[in-house]
């Protein structure tokens, strides 16, 4: 199992932005110190190519973010501002994610210690998301004839609007999101299926809901491949959750995840999504 860390940052964020920079750092270097992974497989990704990137990205969007040519109303939805450094952190994203997919079907799992960036479409970027890497991996497996099936598990607290609409004609990749009905986004996409919570959902709530789906979602597309967006979100102390969920419920949601997987004979990638928790200390710790 290798994990692949991204450590290229956009700081100072402009005041109001939220995008959890510091999280990624901190996760990477916690992990490095437990000695829980040995240093030749922790690794620095690459950067995905065009080819790979235009699997799911539409050309003319690629183009003008690379080349920094996004006007004001497409930089406040991306909600980034624009310098080279989340040109090239974006597209190691995808790499990351992609070599992921491809160290899963290898070895079992595979881990992006970053990613998850589920709200970017094909032809724009939204919130903080810039490539859809979900998107970008699984039509290059499916496309490279690695695999013939891909299921996302998107447990992040946010619908997964973005890699909802990008794969929504794609017969063999198949978008599951639990998520919280009034969370962001305001306006959802749909996705098969879509698991809306409501407020306060508490962890047996979540864990028995997540169960479910993911059986049927398994049954009815009998994957080759699992990318599983691991949110720290549904956190209850989380700033802009409406969940309940604990530690410990979180934990749970990883086991039953991977149990399910590994039962199933399922390689998994994961990846870490988003989450802003109010103490940094908090994500880092779901995420580890």
């Amino acid at each position: 199992m290798k994990l692949l860390y991204t450590d290229i940052f956009v700081l100072p964020l402009p005041e109001g932005h939220h995008f959890p920079m510091k999280k990624y750092r901190s996760l990477s270097k916690r992990i490095a110190d437990s000695g829980l992974v040995d240093d030749d497989l922790f690794l620095i990704p690459r950067a995905a190519f065009y080819d790979e990137l235009t699997a799911a990205q539409d050309p003319l969007y690629l183009s003008k973010f690379i080349n920094g040519n996004l006007n004001p109303k497409e930089l406040i939805r991306l909600r980034l501002p624009w310098t080279k450094q989340p040109v090239e952190r974006s597209r190691m994203f995808s790499g990351a994610t992609i070599d992921a997919c491809i160290e899963a079907l290898e070895n079992g799992i595979g881990i992006n210690l970053a990613g998850g960036t589920h709200h970017a479409f094909r032809d724009y970027g939204e919130g903080y998301c810039v490539f859809n890497d979900s998107a970008v991996a699984a039509r290059n497996m499916v496309r490279a004839h690695r695999v013939k099936r891909v299921l996302i598990i998107d447990c992040d607290v946010h619908q997964g609007n973005g890699t909802a609409s990008i794969l929504k004609d794609d017969e063999n990749i198949f978008t599951f999101s639990i998520h919280g009905r009034k969370n962001y986004p305001h306006d959802k996409e749909k996705s098969d299926p879509d698991i809306a919570l409501e407020d306060k959902t508490t962890d047996s709530v979540y864990l028995d809901l997540l169960s479910n789906g993911i059986s049927q979602a398994v049954d009815a597309l009998k994957p080759d491949l699992v990318i599983y967006l691991a949110g720290a979100d549904p956190f209850f102390d989380d700033k802009f959750v409406r969940l309940s969920l604990t530690k410990k419920g979180l934990i749970k949601r990883d086991r039953l995840v991977f149990d399910y997987c590994i039962k199933s004979g399922i390689p998994v990638a994961v990846t870490m999504a988003v989450g802003y928790a109010k103490q940094v200390e908090d994500k880092v710790d779901i995420h580890y």
